[in-house]
């Protein structure tokens, strides 16, 4: 079975979780047919950059019902399922030197197999070597019609300036605690199991703003097998428990020792 955050991953916008700044721009932009040919997606691990990339790709491709993207048809399902012959994910980490961009250049040349868009999101753009950045310059200056490149990062003052100028920049924020056990309160609804409002609020705030943390806490409650409660998870991430914490706290706040 695939972990929780591979089956939570949104298929449609109105499933994304905050960063209305950005996806309300996108999906009316791609409504009405304005596609950009280079974003730049910048912002903290795991708060929607991959997602939203994908559901960039699932868009320009789906080939079922409005809205789109529809989620079921061969594209969109091919898109969830990481096989899309026209959606290349890229690790940048480890495919950042000239030769790998050069190899992607001639492949951008060529026409879309299933005849839709090529979108190619390269995951940890700021790893790039400075050659390899200026290798993918000449493409993002002049792309093919059918080809829209997604760069994304953790670390957008590492990507050079000549590539920021000839991309659409959007910056994605840290998910706030409430939005996270909302999320994750579906979820736990979905998957069977009774979770406590106070647990799922503390879980949103250990994940530090990443929905994939949130999620990836909530599966490690989840194979225990039984109710989620703010006990159990104080328990199991070794926390002390919530009356201390607060008693804690309330002693730094009064500058008592």
């Amino acid at each position: 079975m695939s972990a929780i955050y591979q089956r939570a991953r949104p298929v449609r916008w109105e499933d994304v979780v905050g960063q209305e700044h950005v996806k309300d721009v996108l999906k009316a932009a791609l409504e009405q047919g304005r596609v950009g040919h280079a974003y730049l997606f910048s912002g903290p691990r795991g708060v929607g950059k991959t997602t939203t990339a994908r559901l960039i790709a699932m868009t320009a491709n789906c080939t079922g019902p409005m809205p789109k993207p529809c989620g079921e048809c061969e594209s969109c399902l091919s898109v969830r399922a990481g096989s899309h012959p026209d959606v290349m994910e890229i690790d940048a980490a480890s495919n950042n030197s000239v030769d790998d961009v050069r190899d992607l250049r001639e492949k951008v040349g060529l026409a879309a197999m299933r005849g839709g868009k090529k979108i190619y999101i390269l995951d940890e753009a700021h790893m790039m070597s400075r050659a390899a950045f200026n290798a993918l310059l000449k493409t993002l200056e002049e792309p093919p019609g059918h080809v829209i490149f997604i760069l994304a990062t953790t670390e957008p003052e590492k990507i050079i300036p000549t590539i920021l100028s000839r991309c659409q920049h959007y910056r994605f924020r840290r998910l706030t605690p409430e939005e996270i056990a909302g999320k994750l309160a579906g979820l736990a609804q979905r998957e069977g199991v009774r979770a406590e409002g106070d647990a799922l609020q503390l879980i949103g705030r250990l994940a530090d703003g990443a929905m994939r943390d949130g999620e990836s806490l909530l599966e490690r409650m989840l194979a225990a097998g039984t109710a989620v409660t703010r006990a159990g998870v104080e328990e199991a991430l070794g926390l002390p428990p919530g009356e201390r914490v607060r008693g804690i706290a309330a002693a730094l706040v009064s500058g008592e020792k």
